[in-house]
């Protein structure tokens, strides 16, 4: 394409990202009763956890029931900030105590997981939540179950999880105009082949080098992603894709807030045109209830819903046979999403959702397809862009 198309095209986005560059953030004042978090040097994540070993040893000495005192991560205890746009945890805590038949088990696997957490640091290595698992198979029976210890250890002593030196296995990947250094290796995104590469979980050792991207697309499924990567779209359009292939981890999460805070560039979501979806970009954009002690470090407020959106159906004359129904899940997560406080602040988010559900239609992103299997690099894309369609 033409340069003086390009130009055409991006000209609106070039306009948003001006506009986010100069609007200031907003200075982070979490509400009084929120748990805030932070990412100390290793040896003050030592230290915070030594005190809790301390108190239990204390209460030990003073025959007192031995107990640990763990922020309540339920969904109840979740908060809507609208000033800050974010999910944030209120400080309502339970006792998890190891002489109580309801709780002894809970409290057995904190203190397992505290118990690997301190070889770690101790040793000054990492581990995947994986290998934490097979630490105690006989113990903790279920990866969810060491999972679960290790959010409420991270949301106890107060530091984002990657604090306690245990890291989730590698999920997202990224592609396009960016260079970084990971570690000792400088990776040039653009020389990734059609998968990508892999967003590491060690966010700390990343630095941003060079990028002459005009903006990020975030893209739900790697079925997209393989085709926006093999028909090389940031080539054609200077931009950084990147994919959390479905519910997004929080190395991906984070790798994208690193992206906004230093290239200042907008971020349009393409993700498919469903509840779940809807989910996933909202997670991207205000954080997520079960880690929402962490949505300061992970959430991006000025995320865009290019698409799939419902109202794209008929003006791209997506086809009926491509188009599926809404199942009885479906409904029931749309009627949620639409009674959340934070659609509020997204009116055209809710109006999409409401019509998703007035016509019980749904849609994939590779819908777009039915259209020629390049109509989502050619014509939707350039076209949502140019124009300005977003929401």
């Amino acid at each position: 394409m033409p340069a003086r198309d390009v130009d055409r095209v991006l000209a609106k986005v070039r306009k948003l990202r001006e506009e986010l560059r100069r609007r200031r953030e907003k200075p982070f004042k979490p509400p009084e009763d929120a748990i805030v978090v932070d990412f100390p040097p290793t040896e003050e994540v030592h230290r915070r956890l030594h005190e809790v070993a301390r108190r239990i040893a204390e209460q030990i000495l003073n025959e007192e029931p031995p107990y640990f005192e763990v922020p309540s991560r339920s969904p109840q205890n979740v908060i809507y900030d609208p000033d800050l746009d974010l999910v944030l945890l209120k400080k309502v805590y339970a006792k998890r105590e190891l002489l109580n038949l309801r709780s002894v088990r809970k409290a057995t696997i904190t203190m397992r997981v505290l118990e690997v957490i301190h070889e770690l640091l101790e040793e000054d290595i990492h581990c995947t939540k994986r290998e934490l698992f097979y630490t105690d198979v006989a113990l903790f029976k279920k990866q969810r179950e060491s999972d679960e210890a290790l959010e409420d250890i991270a949301a106890m002593l107060g530091v984002h999880r990657t604090a306690l030196h245990v890291v989730a296995a590698a999920k997202g990947a990224v592609i396009g105009r960016l260079v970084f250094r990971e570690g000792r290796d400088v990776i040039d995104c653009t020389k990734m082949g059609t998968g990508g590469k892999a967003i590491t979980p060690f966010i700390d050792q990343i630095e941003i080098i060079d990028s002459d991207a005009e903006f990020i697309l975030l893209v739900e499924k790697d079925a997209a992603f393989l085709r926006l990567a093999e028909d090389r779209f940031y080539d054609k359009y200077p931009c950084i894709i990147i994919t959390g292939k479905g519910f997004a981890d929080y190395a991906t999460r984070e790798f994208l807030k690193l992206l906004v805070r230093e290239l200042k560039l907008p971020v349009f979501g393409l993700v498919d045109a469903d509840p779940y979806g809807v989910s996933i970009l909202l997670v991207y954009a205000l954080g997520a209830k079960k880690s929402s002690y962490l949505s300061p470090y992970l959430a991006v407020h000025d995320i865009k819903w290019l698409g799939l959106r419902p109202t794209d159906f008929d003006k791209y004359n997506l086809p009926k046979w491509a188009r599926l129904r809404m199942t009885e899940k479906d409904i029931e997560r749309g009627v949620q999403l639409l009674r959340e406080p934070f659609l509020k602040s997204r009116p055209k988010w809710a109006e999409e959702i409401q019509l998703m559900l007035r016509t019980r239609e749904k849609a994939e992103i590779q819908a777009l397809a039915s259209r020629g299997l390049r109509f989502l690099t050619e014509v939707y894309l350039p076209t949502k862009l140019e124009t300005g369609d977003w929401i």
